[in-house]
């Protein structure tokens, strides 16, 4: 099987978890029950030996195209060959309890341990045979399952069991074939045949059928209720609004924790190392995933992640980390994974990240300007709220003098990243300013004492030839410099910001787009080499809009919008010589990013009038 493009996929979701549907028609990536458990499909990092559920049309000639049905996830794709034209509308049922407490054709989402795909057939016009291929590989393809027949004739039903996971897949009937199940399905027009798989317990029974009905209509209502709530008028309204519901899809429904991306080790480097598992909660992206949620009028996310953190960090805030497991988990072990020979051979394969043991400093001050704003739109503090705040700033004062490893987790020796040193000057003045203009209590003269010498360093350490530069030591710049001005350390149009925009013009601009910092320069310590970062584009276009160079700001939006897959989703970077995604897939930076720069661009639109 060739490998697909990274662009070519979809994402299916059930707030839990997800899977990536190909343009072929082939689920290539499914872990359940949540985005951080092991694969059942593993096809996206090696090849169908490493598992994939395929369903297409055995004409080779037909042709696809794909659109999601209004604001949810149910992915639905026009097939058109000669003698017909079929549509397949595939999706992971939200499952939600009905108020009696019992499910009605729909399992109840607490209770009850299963996780559902549906891939449902019409025929439009005409009649289409499909092909169906089924190869689970469970455990990131370590494990082959015992597959059997365990349904009727008039039902058919294959049961997969390997170690604590099992799956159910029900539907056309499916015939051994080597290590794979393959069948065939003639649907004609007015016709509908649905497929089903569902993962459950290897110790639980198997789940009954669902009422696919009842679970479509179910599903489309919870994200259409859910998308019905973002609050936007300006520019990139579509763009916005997909991007808003990416985001939510990242986020887990039951917990709060919000996932940097839904898949594993997508090389930032096409057959090199550079290969990471996003699927965890990095504070940072939650943190700005929320702002830029509260700021389309999405309050609830804030207060379930409030909630989340606090469950997180909870214990001595020494420990705190930079990154959490989706429920909370603080063991990440990073381990190779050589079952997955990797995406387009890119290897290793990583499972769990060992960024979680690095100190970024960065991290206070993305949460205490994140709480900081939640407070702003009308979430009042509760006693254990502020009280995190108050220890995690005695936190950072006792770490004020130690290097850290930077927003981009180098893996070389620590610096002073002026990025790091403004954010800890926002945390401190996020603190005063609770306590000067919200009435909260604590050290108010410390804490000012503490961000006045902050700036004091900054500026004279975090400047050269009137630029502000990457870290101590160095006249590099780093993209993560286009974020001071968001904090308020100083006006997006200070001379020396402008003066950093313009150097980063010069050194960080590959193809038009945005590099996060030189590789070349040894500050990362990792061989190779990666691409334009997606998000440092989109700051770029952010900090072009509040400074006037408006047509500047809507040209580079623009390009980079039009980088959105068919389906509306963003990949980490770009490779504008391939002109193709690179990276984890969706990239919750990537996508939030976009939200702030499309905000950017209605505020000097407004303005302009």
């Amino acid at each position: 099987m060739e490998t697909s493009l990274i662009e070519d996929y979809a994402l299916l979701s059930d707030g839990r978890t997800a899977a990536l549907v190909s343009r072929a028609g082939s689920i290539d990536w499914f872990c359940a029950p949540r985005l951080d458990s092991a694969s059942l499909f593993g096809a996206l990092l090696g090849g169908v030996e490493q598992g994939h559920w395929s369903l297409h049309p055995a004409d080779p000639d037909a042709t696809a195209t794909r659109r999601y049905d209004g604001d949810t996830f149910c992915l639905v794709t026009r097939w058109e060959g000669a003698d017909g034209v079929v549509e397949v509308t595939e999706w992971m049922p939200i499952l939600v309890e009905k108020e009696s407490g019992s499910p009605e054709g729909v399992h109840a989402s607490r209770g009850v341990e299963r996780t559902d795909v549906v891939r449902r057939i019409t025929g439009i016009s005409g009649r289409m045979t499909f092909v169906q291929e089924l190869r689970l590989r469970f455990d990131y393809a370590r494990a082959i399952p015992w597959v059997r027949q365990t349904g009727r004739p008039e039902a058919p039903e294959l049961t997969a069991t390997a170690g604590p996971d099992a799956v159910v897949v029900r539907g056309p009937a499916l015939q051994p074939h080597g290590h794979s199940h393959l069948g065939t399905v003639e649907v004609a027009a007015g016709e509908t045949v649905d497929l089903a798989l569902t993962w459950f317990p290897s110790y639980r029974p198997a789940p009954a059928p669902l009422d696919a009905d009842a679970a479509e209509q179910a599903t489309r209502a919870w994200w259409q209720e859910w998308a019905d709530g973002i609050a936007h008028e300006g520019p990139h309204e579509g763009d916005v609004r997909r991007s808003l519901l990416l985001l939510r899809a990242l986020t887990n429904r039951e917990t709060g924790g919000i996932a940097a991306a839904a898949t594993t080790s997508l090389p930032e480097d096409f057959g090199g190392t550079r290969n990471w598992d996003y699927r965890y909660v990095w504070l940072r992206d939650a943190a700005l995933t929320l702002e830029a949620l509260l700021a389309h009028g999405l309050a609830d996310e804030a207060r379930a992640w409030r909630d989340w953190l606090l469950r997180a960090v909870a214990g001595d805030p020494a420990d705190l980390q930079i990154m959490y497991g989706l429920a909370g988990e603080r063991d990440l072990l990073e381990r190779e994974m050589r079952s997955l020979p990797g995406y387009a051979g890119s290897a290793p394969v990583r499972v769990g990240n060992a960024a979680a043991e690095q100190f970024q400093a960065d991290v206070f001050g993305e949460v205490m300007v994140t709480l900081a704003a939640a407070r702003r739109a009308g979430l009042g503090e509760s006693a254990r709220s502020w009280s995190l705040q108050r220890v995690l700033l005695r936190q950072a004062e006792e770490r004020l003098d130690r290097p850290d490893n930077g927003m981009w987790e180098i893996r070389g020796d620590p610096q002073f990243f002026t990025h790091s040193r403004v954010m800890l000057w926002a945390a401190f003045d996020r603190g005063v300013r609770a306590i000067e203009e919200d009435g909260e209590h604590g050290p108010l003269e410390r804490w000012r004492e503490v961000r006045d010498r902050l700036r004091a360093e900054i500026d004279e350490h975090g400047v050269r030839d009137g630029r502000f530069v990457q870290h101590r030591g160095t006249d590099e710049v780093d993209a993560s410099l286009l974020l001071i001005p968001r904090t308020g350390y100083c006006e997006p149009d200070d001379p020396r910001m402008l003066a950093t925009v313009e150097r980063i013009e010069q050194t960080l601009l590959q193809g038009g787009f945005v590099n996060r910092y030189r590789t070349g320069s040894g500050v990362d310590g990792l061989p190779g080499g990666e691409h334009a970062f997606l998000a440092c584009s989109f700051w770029l276009v952010e900090q072009y809009a509040v400074t006037g160079r408006m047509a500047e700001a809507r040209e580079l939006m623009d390009r980079l919008c039009a980088l959105r897959n068919d389906v509306g989703m963003l990949s980490e970077e770009y490779d504008p010589v391939g002109r193709r995604h690179v990276g984890n897939t969706p990239q919750a930076f990537s996508h939030l990013s976009l939200v702030r720069a499309a905000d950017a661009l209605a505020a000097g639109l407004h303005s302009e009038r």
